[in-house]
């Protein structure tokens, strides 16, 4: 049986779901979403979905309300008997409280796993998760982009004379890696030490950096002090230009001040977060056709192999 499929796009991501309809050459699916006086949210379908494949785009970055309309309209589509809803979240917010790493905290990112499957979600798709294995937190498939296969034509095009791919921390040293490898480039990594969340205390870097073209490679930014910091850092020891390429823009804070204040050459992230303002170092490349694609396969049962470059 060839079941139809249906696009919907929840408020947080209407721009990029925009833009995914568009390439994927169908219109986006009608939804309301009605507040309450309180603030309390309902969503419901203005159309039928009954035995389609749902399609549900939504981000999941703060506020917390963001995740649970998607849950909703989650709900919303098992009650209203789909025949396979399709999480798409380009990015997975809570991705970070991946593990126990200091006594009596949350796993968020499991909760959120959780919380997806008991609504209703048969299957995620996602754009690089900030650890591989919150994969396993599913026990529905999961299909896990990288924005390698975005970025990578990019740094192509720049034709740096002296490419050298850098990790802003340990953490990010196999993602960084990866990238070295499909580029043939050197690679240099940064040691950083926290004194708290979003604060570094200190930061060194591992590798030669004088006389290079640095790339910075990170699935996100945040407050921006990281890459910042290890910008000036490189440079001062000598770096032609530093350039940092990070697939989701969380930018809080006072990020987009302290990117314009930097020394970085260009900041180049991905739509799966609207910028909440323009800046002349920030530099937007669209995932809309690559999840496009993954769309179309995932509703006709066919390989999503070739939509990856890097896989990081």
């Amino acid at each position: 049986m060839n079941h139809k499929v249906k696009l919907f796009s929840g408020s947080a991501s209407r721009t990029l779901s925009e833009s995914i309809s568009a390439s994927y050459k169908q219109e986006l699916g009608k939804v309301s979403l009605l507040r309450f006086s309180d603030g309390e949210i309902q969503t419901s379908y203005e159309e039928t979905v009954r035995g389609s494949d749902v399609f549900i785009i939504q981000s999941t970055m703060p506020p917390t309300e963001n995740l649970f309309e998607l849950l909703l309209m989650i709900d919303a589509a098992k009650r209203a008997s789909a025949n396979r809803i399709i999480a798409v979240i380009p990015y997975f917010g809570f991705a970070r409280q991946d593990r126990k790493d200091q006594p009596r905290v949350a796993i968020g990112a499991k909760m959120v796993a959780n919380l997806l499957a008991s609504a209703g979600a048969t299957r995620i798709i996602t754009m690089d998760l900030h650890a591989d294995q919150i994969q396993g937190f599913f026990e529905c498939p999961v299909d896990h982009l990288y924005a390698s296969s975005i970025f990578i034509p990019y740094i192509q095009e720049l034709d740096l004379p002296n490419l050298t791919m850098a990790a802003p921390d340990m953490g990010g040293s196999k993602r960084a890696n990866a990238y070295a490898k499909f580029l043939k480039s050197d690679i240099v990594i940064c040691y950083k030490q926290r004194a708290k969340a979003n604060v570094i205390e200190s930061m060194t870097v591992i590798g030669e950096v004088e006389g290079r073209d640095i790339v910075l490679i990170d699935d996100l930014i945040d407050t921006g002090g990281t890459l910042t910091k290890a910008a000036d850092m490189m440079l001062d020891r000598g770096a032609n230009s530093v350039r940092a390429f990070c697939t989701h823009a969380v930018l809080s804070g006072k990020a987009y001040e302290n990117i314009e204040k930097s020394r970085i050459t260009e900041l180049v992230v991905t739509d799966t977060i609207p910028l909440k303002q323009q800046s002349s170092k920030i530099r937007v490349l669209s995932v809309a056709d690559l999840f496009a694609k993954v769309l179309h396969s995932v509703h006709n049962y066919e390989s999503i192999s070739s939509s990856f470059i890097a896989s990081v």
